[in-house]
């Protein structure tokens, strides 16, 4: 009497045989609403597309800056940034979540706000004090891996109204406001001296820092499903209103202003456990 029951081995074997060896393929266990696991394969293509063209702001902007083109490194990033805020909200309106767009976007981020600010930083202002500009950089970029491990670990966890520490885009958003303000003031931004240098190195450590603290910085995610009262309106009017005279500055101050909220908010959280 044959025994028709496969042993495991050779069902897992059986599955795997699926994959030639030879073309590209993503499969993927999703969730139907009913419950069930099953298996997908293939990936969503427009909000990966957008993550793509991130990555590839991230990656021109590192050329741009190994070739002294300080300028357009940054445009780089800043685009960078705004694609980073466009696939997840494509991504949730189409239905296009995957585990696979998360894992793309976290390695996007990190190479488009992790390495490029630091190796912009280094090749703009810190590379004149040698091995301890590199470890300043090195820090920022370690920082930004750590806190985007400990994001994608978090999900699910944490309050979606909070990130707990400063978010990867926003970090290099400070770095790069910092960039375009001392090269439109140079005068009070003097890179040949060692007390500026060192100034930049001090900074772009604290941002990194502030990645991986647990400083509770409030995420605005909440405000696209919830109504306002009438009068922010004109109070952000009034703020882009400002920008304009320097659009740099503004950034700049507004980003500044963003890390110190985060230790208000903190304090104010502990004091009322229930927010």
């Amino acid at each position: 009497m044959t025994n028709t029951n496969k042993p495991e081995r050779e069902i897992s074997s059986t599955k795997e045989s699926t994959f030639d060896g030879i073309t590209f393929e993503v499969e993927e266990e999703e969730h139907t609403h009913e419950g069930q696991k099953v298996k997908r394969r293939g990936i969503y293509l427009w909000p990966n597309l957008i993550t793509t063209a991130a990555l590839l702001s991230g990656f021109y902007s590192i050329i741009a800056s190994m070739n002294q083109d300080y300028t357009h490194a940054v445009y780089a990033i800043f685009i960078a940034a705004l694609l980073d805020g466009l696939d997840g909200r494509v991504a949730r309106a189409i239905g296009a979540q995957s585990p696979f767009g998360e894992q793309f976007d976290s390695l996007s981020d990190l190479l488009a706000f992790g390495v490029a600010p630091a190796i912009l930083m280094y090749s703009w202002s810190l590379h004149d004090l040698g091995r301890i500009g590199l470890a300043a950089c090195f820090v920022y970029t370690a920082c930004a891996a750590f806190r985007l491990a400990r994001f994608n670990v978090q999900i699910g966890v944490v309050d979606k109204r909070y990130f707990i520490g400063v978010a990867s885009p926003l970090a290099a958003v400070m770095i790069i406001s910092l960039v375009l303000v001392a090269r439109d003031f140079p005068e009070f931004f003097n890179l040949q001296e060692l007390g500026g240098q060192i100034l930049n190195a001090v900074i772009i450590i604290a941002v990194g820092l502030l990645m991986i603290s647990n400083i509770k910085y409030y995420s605005f995610k909440t405000v696209e499903r919830k109504r306002v009262p009438f009068f922010v309106l004109p109070i952000i009017v009034f703020v882009f209103a400002a920008m304009t005279y320097n659009i740099p500055v503004g950034i700049f101050v507004i980003s500044i202003i963003y890390a110190l909220s985060g230790f208000v908010t903190t304090f104010l959280a502990r004091n009322n456990p229930k927010t």
